[in-house]
């Protein structure tokens, strides 16, 4: 996931806290596109950069996470002012056990003003381009290692990324092929929730 990425996500580890519940093609959103709300920034920081305006905690609603599998009820939000950029970011579980393959994902959902040309040359070697629902993005495999998945959608302040780990239920890791699996339709059904 690179130096940011890391970063990010090692604060969500340590900082995060309870929420209170409340493929390369375009694919098409159906007619029940959602709503997006722009929200004033919980946190800013000094970097000149435009402000994080999409909360992925607040701003994805809890009944499309959990017919995504995820229990909302569980996520974890985390404030990250980083001086030269901002993430928020929210943490999912997805424990659905199939014995002998899988014990479910690990989801973490980050919204930050670096742009998606910066993403994209730190992970060069593993992204690729696509686009979601006429969205400009990244598909990356394995960005930090093993059985990962990120997707990065660019916005007006920045990129939001779904970074995705599959927990396997052996000491090898999954096929590689299976990393990314399901991932399209999934950041698909949640790139109407985030604001242009």
């Amino acid at each position: 996931m690179g130096r940011w990425g890391i970063v990010a996500l090692a604060a969500l580890a340590v900082m995060g806290t309870a929420c209170s519940p409340g493929s390369a093609d375009d694919v098409a959103v159906s007619d029940e596109t959602a709503t997006t709300t722009t929200r004033t920034p919980r946190i800013t920081d000094d970097s000149g950069r435009p402000p994080v305006t999409f909360d992925p905690c607040y701003d994805i609603p809890d009944d499309v996470m959990h017919a995504a599998g995820y229990d909302a009820g569980k996520k974890e939000v985390a404030d990250m002012p980083m001086g030269t950029y901002t993430f928020l970011g929210c943490t999912y579980d997805n424990r659905d056990h199939i014995p002998g393959v899988r014990r479910g994902y690990g989801l973490n959902i980050l919204s930050g003003n670096v742009t998606l040309e910066e993403e994209h040359s730190k992970n060069a070697h593993v992204a690729s381009p696509i686009t979601i629902n006429g969205r400009a993005g990244l598909r990356e495999v394995g960005p930090s290692g093993n059985n990962e998945c990120t997707y990065a959608l660019q916005t007006e302040f920045g990129v939001v990324l779904f970074n995705r780990l599959y927990y396997t239920d052996t000491v090898e890791p999954a096929p590689k092929s299976e990393w990314c699996s399901g991932m399209d339709q999934f950041v698909t059904s949640l790139e109407p929730y985030i604001p242009e």
